[in-house]
């Protein structure tokens, strides 16, 4: 008993000292690259032309449009693309994009970047990287003109679960190497999904998390599946919870997804130590973090749809959606 309460104390101390950490790696990784970027910037230059917004007349109404802690939820009919790209074009930025193509998930590699090509931030700079044990697989797909592809290579797991738990690990890594000289804003998607309109510069922001499609008309919040076990970093109480993200979508500013994945991967090894892993990997602890650390705005299922399922009137579009698979084989 006594060494066994002395490993655990250990694993405490090595825990607390890496949080401790956090802030002074993430100073000198960014410390040479000023990051942050205001949401609307002033263009005294040029005039722009929009209807005026009215402060007594909301844009929509049949849908939540913005959360308790004043994060919007983007919809479609709640902002004007026009007016955004005027704002965000001149400032030059570049967003970035993860995904993992794992096993047999190279299959999906190429309708992801095609579809991306047609409708994901058309005008801006965009570095697609995708992390892979098999490069070769990898399909050639013609890019626009300031857009480009980085293939990562990561080292193939037996399970897919490991595969789900390492993610966050990957992404906080490269972000440190490499990503963060290279991006102001990054998005991490899943590879098996495909973009069907438009996905613009109404997405950017701090922090950026989705609602996940299967519980945005959940009555309570006892329907979430959160990971409802007390001994695990993830735990979420039934009388906590705003909404249910999905783990497909996240982005935000660099340096903040650096900070978000860092901290959830410290997370995913503490309950790894003990022996556990989380309801939904990786998910389970995006939901731990955010329910903390409010995401700043927040994406409906329109950039998280299911084909699966058939579409509400309240979406007036479906942008992102993950496509109709045998989940067993791919993952055997």
């Amino acid at each position: 008993m006594g060494k066994k309460k002395c490993q655990n104390a250990a694993r405490c101390v090595l825990l607390g000292l890496c949080f401790i950490a956090m802030p002074l790696c993430t100073w000198l990784v960014f410390r040479s690259r000023a990051t942050y970027l205001p949401y609307y910037l002033p263009c005294p230059d040029r005039l722009l032309f929009y209807p005026r917004p009215k402060a007594l007349q909301q844009r929509r109404t049949d849908v939540l449009t913005l959360t308790p802690w004043l994060a919007p939820v983007v919809w479609e009919g709640t902002f004007d693309s026009d007016l955004l790209d005027s704002i965000y074009k001149p400032l030059n930025l570049t967003i970035g994009v993860t995904a993992f193509a794992v096993g047999k998930y190279t299959q999906f590699v190429g309708h992801f970047l095609e579809s991306a090509e047609k409708h994901f931030m058309i005008g801006y700079r965009v570095n697609y990287y995708i992390f892979t044990d098999d490069p070769p697989e990898i399909p050639f797909v013609q890019l626009q003109p300031g857009r480009s592809l980085s293939l990562i290579p990561i080292r193939k797991y037996q399970h897919w679960q490991e595969i789900s738990m390492r993610r966050m690990e990957a992404i906080n890594l490269h972000i440190s190497e490499t990503i963060h000289q290279e991006v102001n804003y990054l998005f991490c998607l899943d590879i098996d999904m495909v973009f069907h309109n438009s996905w613009g510069p109404e997405t950017l922001g701090e922090m950026v998390a989705a609602i996940h499609p299967g519980y945005y008309k959940a009555s309570s919040r006892e329907m979430f599946p959160y990971e409802r076990r007390k001994a695990s970093a993830a735990y979420v109480s039934s009388a906590e919870g705003d909404f249910y993200y999905g783990g497909a979508v996240f982005g935000g500013l660099v340096k903040n997804v650096y900070e978000f994945t860092r901290a959830c991967h410290m997370t995913i090894l503490a309950d790894k130590a003990n022996g556990i892993m989380a309801a939904w990997q990786e998910e389970s602890h995006l939901n731990r973090h955010f329910l903390s650390r409010k995401p700043s705005k927040l994406l409906s299922p329109e950039y998280l749809w299911d084909d699966r399922k058939p579409k509400p009137s309240e979406l007036r579009v479906i942008r992102f959606s993950t496509v109709s698979k045998k989940y067993k084989e791919l993952r055997d």
